[in-house]
């Protein structure tokens, strides 16, 4: 099947604040020969993203400011978005709607929409909290079930959190599984590695638990760098660097400098993160948890995300032996290799064109 697809539209949404801004640049990047209107929802861009999509000639960036569906009471703002999204689509007419969100697309949309489904509220809830979401969180369990009842096709990173979506939300239409990829040229640079441990994400974010990697750090030789938001006012930590919040072309030179990325996440659907260090040569130590067991098989050193001893252990188990981190480095940059950004684009093609095929029969 040709995986070609030259002057497709795409209107695809995205949010600044996580991997989803990587996923959507890296995703954009590859298929040059489609327009994206790329609309943003959540908090501004920075600067650096900006100048990340200005980079792309494919890409149109366009801005709103509405509140994103997991936030605290978005509705009116989930509604004004809509109505938004839909002067989008009839200004620009494209041919696929590409969602990376859930609720809009029970909006009434002309073109097929795909929904991609990177992280939900629920799964998130179950993983780091062991317990069923309040009762508040009712109306948007209904609200993403709507939105994926309404798509033509539902996509997951991984085979983990799209049984995550059929345990929450029930099966949704023709689902399939696109792992994320990255651009592996980015992480060619010959650079030689440093003794830093780095993790990437807020510190004060559960799920990612970076925290337990700042808890250990004064325990270390090595210096542990957290690249993530930390706040109006960080925290002193003992031989933890804060980086702050980085674009992705700003976090390269950390992943490259980096001889160990600890993410002892307790939920990560993905883990864009992981792939990058992987690409740039790091030893990887992951939370013990199934999603990121599925992406890296034996490329990786697994820890339970609440046992600190556990990772202070792994930690010095690779800077104390350099031949073992350079084999788990290799081994992870092995595995890297499935999750290629041709891959991704190649799948997403075949998938733009089947339901442009579908949607057209008469």
């Amino acid at each position: 099947m040709n995986t070609t697809l030259p002057d497709t539209r795409i209107l695809m949404t995205a949010d600044t604040v996580g991997g989803v801004w990587t996923y959507a640049l890296e995703l954009c990047a590859s298929m040059p020969g489609n327009h994206v209107i790329l609309a943003t929802m959540g908090p501004p861009a920075t600067a650096a993203q900006r100048a990340d999509a200005a980079a792309l000639e494919n890409v149109e960036l366009v801005e709103s400011h509405f509140k994103l569906e997991w936030m605290e009471d978005p509705w009116d703002d989930v509604a004004a978005a809509g109505k938004w999204l839909l002067e989008l689509e009839a200004g620009h007419s494209p041919d696929i709607i590409h969602l990376n969100g859930y609720v809009h697309a029970a909006l009434a949309w002309r073109a097929p929409v795909v929904v991609v489904a990177h992280s939900c509220v629920l799964s998130w809830w179950r993983a780091v909290k062991h317990e069923r979401p309040p009762r508040a969180w009712e109306r948007y369990r209904a609200a993403v079930a709507k939105g994926l009842r309404s798509a033509d096709a539902v996509v997951a990173p991984s085979e983990t959190m799209l049984r995550a979506i059929k345990s929450h939300y029930g099966r949704p239409p023709r689902p399939q599984v696109i792992p994320n990829g990255v651009d592996a040229r980015r992480f060619a640079a010959a650079v030689a590695k440093e003794p830093i441990i780095l993790t990437a994400g807020r510190i004060r974010d559960e799920a990612k638990n970076a925290t337990a990697v700042a808890a250990v750090a004064s325990h270390l030789p090595w210096r542990v760098v957290v690249a993530g938001d930390a706040g109006a006012d960080p925290p002193p930590l003992p031989n933890v660097t804060h980086a702050g919040r980085l674009a992705a072309r700003e976090l390269e030179p950390w992943f490259q400098r980096a001889s160990i990325y600890a993410l002892p996440a307790r939920y990560e659907p993905f883990g864009l993160s992981a792939l990058e260090a992987a690409h740039a040569g790091a030893a990887l130590v992951l939370g013990n948890i199934p999603s990121l067991r599925e992406i890296w098989g034996d490329a990786a050193w697994y820890v339970d995300p609440d046992d600190h001893d556990a990772l202070w252990l792994a930690l010095m188990e690779l800077i104390e032996r350099p031949e073992q981190r350079a084999e788990m480095a290799g081994r992870a940059r092995l595995r890297a290799g499935r999750y290629s950004r041709k891959r991704m684009r190649d799948a997403y093609h075949v998938l733009y064109q089947s339901l442009q095929t579908t949607t057209s029969l008469p």
